[in-house]
């Protein structure tokens, strides 16, 4: 393939801007430039080579939020290592299963990091050359190790600078685990291309979160539905000084309505986007007007991002139509590591990755998305997107918040069953339910907990849920 992108993004950074504030991490109150940061991750590259670690060999990272989880990462990425970003909540076992499925050469430890040392390390890559393995989090089934080429990587950066408008002065927080898709590739590499800010946090603390955008001034803010509603039910909320946001975004799952209400209410642009550790995590793109005027919507493909939504038989679907999601572009990844299985059936020849996602579009070309195609039940020979009845659920006062699953039933095929986190009573939900959608949806069973399991991204892990 073509050399699109031959360099080395943070000495790109350090020549253009050395000067300029690339790291700010909350826990210490250090304030690292682009030339700082640069000279760490040469630093962490030197070491490694030091270890005998070559070009292609697979380096576990700890995934902690620390500078040395960035070093170590980009360290990896001069001199031609894979990095192989591990979960902080993964147990022994999970992290073995890691190990050997990818043949890792070692686990790094963030503390032996030096922060100065040699600076001759960088080693020249190829654009398909891989540069990390992300693990999928396993929600329904072992997890797997998708393939991030540098091509991914920087063209998702470079993308989203352009169609989401992101800016050199640009400061964003970043309070979500570091060594996900999300962490990583959708705000951390995109802003390092526009030259702005990050804000680490160590961790997610709402109070902090608030103080961070408030403190630091920062202007764009990504998170996931379940840190919004936990944003808004913190008593900062309300009296939040928001003048300087120019706009907050959701992913990672379905974003209800009432949340995209609440923080208009504040006077903030709130937008909605799309991604997949598989398809370089940010595809989608919403002007602020769009964000107003498509409430729910995730946008229009981003640019040189091609999209079909197909049936059964992979044939387009008419406009407004639920299909699959298939999605083709310079960000899609190489596959899964040592996977030949997983990636023909959700890499085609043609290529388009086939997302698992079920989705509609409009007539004006806007995307909205219905839920996940395995998620998807019929009952009584109808189609019911889980994620509908979730949305709806969530909006009643006393609901913090909600999954629904189907299980078998004997004269529909099957039923929604509902698990809920709140103190309403299964009458009142039922009633509640019953004026907003169709009689077939409303769950004919609601099991009350104290919280729903959540990956350490906030996806409910369905598979965990028991009636």
């Amino acid at each position: 393939m073509a050399l699109m992108f031959d360099g080395d993004l943070l000495a790109e950074r350090a020549r253009v801007t050395p000067g300029k504030v690339a790291l700010v991490v909350v826990e210490s109150g250090e304030r690292l430039t682009y030339a700082d940061l640069d000279a760490r991750a040469l630093a962490a590259g030197a070491y490694l080579q030091s270890l005998g670690i070559a070009p292609g060999d697979r380096v576990g990272i700890p995934g902690e939020n620390r500078p040395e989880f960035l070093a170590l990462f980009f360290g990896c990425l001069k001199i031609g290592a894979i990095a192989v970003p591990l979960s902080t909540r993964a147990t022994d076992h999970e992290r073995e299963q890691i190990a050997t499925d990818c043949g890792m050469k070692m686990v790094v430890s963030l503390d032996a990091i030096p922060a100065t040392g040699n600076r001759q390390p960088a080693t020249h890559q190829e654009d398909d050359a891989i540069a990390c393995l992300l693990y999928t989090s396993g929600t329904t089934g072992k997890p797997k190790g998708v393939m991030i080429p540098l091509r991914q990587l920087w063209w998702n950066g470079y993308n989203t600078v352009v169609n989401w408008d992101l800016r050199f002065d640009d400061i964003s927080p970043l309070y979500t685990p570091i060594y996900h898709a999300g962490g990583l590739a959708a705000f951390t590499i995109p802003i390092f291309c526009a030259g702005g800010t990050m804000v680490l946090h160590r961790g997610f603390n709402p109070s902090e979160v608030w103080q961070t955008i408030e403190k630091e001034r920062c202007t764009v803010v990504l998170g996931v539905p379940t840190i919004w509603k936990m944003l808004m039910d913190a008593p900062e909320f309300a009296a939040a000084d928001l003048s300087h946001v120019r706009w907050f975004i959701s992913g990672g799952a379905p974003l209800p309505q009432y949340l995209i209400e609440a923080y208009q209410k504040r006077g903030v642009v709130f937008r909605q986007g799309y991604g997949m550790t598989e398809v370089g995590v940010n595809c989608f793109t919403m002007t602020n007007d769009d964000s107003f005027r498509k409430p729910g919507s995730i946008g229009k493909p981003m640019m040189f991002t091609e999209v079909r939504i197909v049936d059964g038989d992979g044939n387009e679907v008419a406009a407004n139509e639920v299909g699959e999601m298939w999605i083709r572009g310079p960000h899609v990844s190489a596959g899964y590591w040592s996977n030949e299985e997983a990636t023909r059936a959700a890499y085609g020849e043609d290529g388009f990755f086939r997302t698992g996602d079920l989705a509609r579009r409009d007539e004006e070309g806007y995307f909205t998305i219905a839920g996940r195609r395995k998620e998807m039940f019929i009952t009584g020979g109808v189609n019911v997107y889980p994620a509908e009845i979730e949305g709806e659920l969530v909006t009643h006062p006393r609901v913090s918040d909600a999954a629904v699953i189907a299980v078998a039933d004997d004269k529909w095929g099957e039923v929604p069953v509902a698990f809920v986190v709140g103190d309403a009573t299964s009458e009142e939900l039922a009633s509640y339910l019953a004026v907003r959608i169709a009689k077939y949806k409303v769950p004919k069973r609601f099991v009350f907990l104290d919280a729903l399991p959540r990956t350490p991204y906030g996806k409910v892990e369905k598979t965990k849920l028991k009636p």
